[in-house]
């Protein structure tokens, strides 16, 4: 099989993605996040970046620990089930030391789709009337700090073809670089995904970069055997990194479930900075081999997916 665009983790990461930069991630919350993607950005130390995120998990959790995040755009952030809201991120936000900006989850996909478009912004009425409307995270002011933030969260504007009406007007994100996590993906970077897509084909045509990472990696010829069940083209994608369980401990679909005990330690390790930073040297400072070695085989095995219901049957959940 050839080469094309196939490379490490560390080659994407250290290629495309620089301090400063902003970074959308895929998937949502405990699914077909890019995790070992971003253990990659953490080992590197790459630093100042503005993420955008959706309905993140604790991969974007991690970020923040990791002193990685300088401004954040999200509608949440949680490893559902486990941590109703992720902690680092949290604590970052009481103690003043992260700027967030919150939208709906509805709006924040939306602008994602406006972006991908490229369209500077994309009108909606999902927000006004709300608290979202009043309550912003980030001021005009502090946003002149932040070169990778628009100007302002949005601009309120009566429908100029409903006159009477408003129209909140959504900045959309310029995205350096997306990381997102499928199931197969080709040498040239044609991409399959199972299961629900979230907002990953928009975030990948959106970025002036995409590093995907894969479960699989197939052939060209045989991802056009089938070109109706591809879903990101090649055009758009500048790296493939094949590494299984590459989403861990989110699910990914047909593969693997999620893993509770991994997001059960996640939430204990994650409460204090102290207990977190251990975390760091033990699972996210070491390699990917070294991660799933860790995790164990047994366990791996246990996640996977039974195909006839989707989901690893007998899973202890809790």
């Amino acid at each position: 099989m050839k080469r094309g665009k196939v490379v490490t983790a560390e080659e994407a990461i250290r290629t495309y993605l620089h301090a400063g930069d902003c970074l959308a991630l895929g998937g949502f919350s405990t699914n077909r996040r890019a995790y070992a993607l971003v253990r990659e950005i953490i080992r590197q130390g790459v630093r100042d970046l503005t993420v955008e995120s959706g309905a993140a998990g604790g991969d974007v959790d991690m970020l923040v620990g990791a002193g990685c995040v300088k401004a954040i755009n999200i509608s949440y952030i949680a490893n559902s089930g486990f941590t109703m809201v992720c902690r680092r991120f949290r604590e970052a936000v009481e103690q003043g030391k992260l700027p967030a900006e919150d939208y709906s989850l509805d709006v924040q996909t939306i602008a994602y789709h406006g972006a991908a478009l490229g369209l500077s912004y994309v009108p909606v009425r999902n927000m006004v009337g709300s608290d979202l409307e009043h309550k912003w995270g980030i001021s005009d002011e502090q946003r002149k700090d932040f070169p990778k933030l628009p100007a302002k969260k949005f601009i309120l504007q009566e429908d100029p073809f409903h006159p009477g009406t408003q129209l909140c007007l959504i900045p959309t994100p310029r995205i350096d670089v997306a990381c997102i996590h499928v199931q197969k993906a080709s040498p040239e970077g044609i991409c399959r995904i199972e299961g629900a897509e979230f907002q990953d084909v928009d975030i990948a045509l959106a970025a002036a970069h995409t590093i995907v990472s894969c479960e699989e990696l197939v052939s060209d010829e045989e991802m056009r055997r089938e070109p109706d069940r591809n879903t990101i083209p090649g055009t758009c994608v500048d790296a493939v990194v094949p590494i299984p369980y590459g989403a861990h401990p989110s699910q990914c679909c047909g593969y693997y479930d999620y893993d509770p005990q991994a997001l059960q330690e996640y939430d204990r390790v994650s409460r204090t900075q102290e207990a977190f930073d251990r975390y760091l040297e033990e699972q996210v400072l070491i390699s990917h081999e070294a991660y799933l070695s860790h995790i164990g085989d047994e366990q791996l095995r246990s996640l996977r997916t039974d195909r006839l219901y989707g989901y690893a049957v007998g899973l202890r959940r809790s």
